[in-house]
């Protein structure tokens, strides 16, 4: 195995693949797959939709971005989804990175919005996965439930081509502007992240006394 590939199959304090919650949730979710790209597909299936997406659920602790805690709380914002998404690839020796990007991002509550005081999400996670020989993205945040709540076009994920937001939603409006690359990573760098979302939000972690989904249902997509 090429070392520098090795790196992408590892379990770390983050992507703790090992443990027995994590293992049972991909033995039974790829489940009839034949292959590395096939069990890929089903898993970001999986962790797309039964893992609601929260935003206000931030934690920057190791404890938080655990992929073991994410399926377990059933909820969880882009950064811990995309690596619950790694560790289950690299639990069937499929290499899995971690990719983030800034990125403006035009769904939000009212409380988001004055909470972080811009629409800007720095370190906007995904995951990128190798498959038969090619590098693709996969950006397993948005449930099935909320893009229909918010009329967004729903990420698929075929294993051949990237999976990233689209620019706009199913009304026209503008959905997701991508800002700047941050690079791809072997595991998440939390003080790198910490230290940003400090600098620009001061505690994005205060939201957490607040429920996302009631604040969703009170929110009401525009066209135009």
């Amino acid at each position: 195995m090429d070392l520098n590939l090795s790196q992408y199959l590892q379990a770390t304090a983050v992507i703790d693949y090992h443990h027995p919650k994590v293992a049972a949730f991909v033995q039974k979710r790829s489940e009839g797959a034949q292959t590395p790209r096939q069990q890929a597909v089903k898993l970001y299936y999986a962790v797309r939709d039964e893992i609601r997406y929260d935003p206000y659920s931030i934690d920057l602790s190791v404890e938080g971005l655990r992929a073991s805690t994410t399926l377990q709380a059933r909820r969880g914002w882009c950064v811990p989804k995309a690596a619950l998404l790694a560790a289950c690839c690299r639990s069937l020796g499929i290499p899995a990175k971690l990719g983030y990007a800034d990125v403006r991002n035009h769904l939000s509550t009212a409380r988001m919005r004055e909470s972080m005081k811009t629409d800007v999400f720095l370190w906007h996670g995904y995951t990128t996965i190798l498959l038969d020989g090619k590098w693709v993205k996969a950006t397993p945040a948005f449930n099935i439930e909320l893009c229909q709540r918010f009329q967004l076009k729903p990420l698929e994920f075929d294993g051949t081509c990237d999976s990233i937001y689209h620019p706009f939603d199913l009304l026209g409006n503008r959905h997701m502007e991508y800002l700047r690359d941050r690079g791809e990573f072997a595991d998440i760098p939390i003080e790198r992240i910490s230290a940003d979302f400090l600098h620009a939000y001061g505690s994005p972690q205060q939201l957490g006394a607040f429920d996302f989904q009631k604040d969703v249902e009170q929110e009401k997509p525009s066209a135009g």
